[in-house]
């Protein structure tokens, strides 16, 4: 598995992709904003200005079913927020 695991495609993002140049990631969580920087350079032939990650941990969660109570967790994940240089986009829609 590579370090990009997907991109985020939300209204807030796609709208700081249009005013700021800036975008959304999931990546893997062991790497680090030099390693998301060069894979995002390679993936989609952009130059990164910046590269800030923030690290979610997985909420505990709980239901009721007719079974009786069952409880898990959600998974942790790393996000990263790209933000390109100039007036260079990334399009997530080109391959469909």
């Amino acid at each position: 598995m590579g370090i990009i695991i997907k991109p985020i495609v939300t209204e807030k993002l796609t709208d700081q992709g249009e005013k700021l140049n800036r975008y959304g990631f999931i990546v893997d969580r062991k790497a680090n904003k030099l390693q998301i920087k060069a894979a995002v350079e390679q993936m989609y032939n952009v130059s990164v200005a910046d590269v800030n990650t923030v690290n979610y941990h997985g909420k505990k969660k709980s239901r009721f079913t007719k079974a009786g109570l069952l409880r898990g967790r959600a998974n942790h994940y790393k996000k990263a927020y790209i933000t390109l240089s100039g007036d260079e986009k990334i399009d997530f829609y080109s391959n469909i």
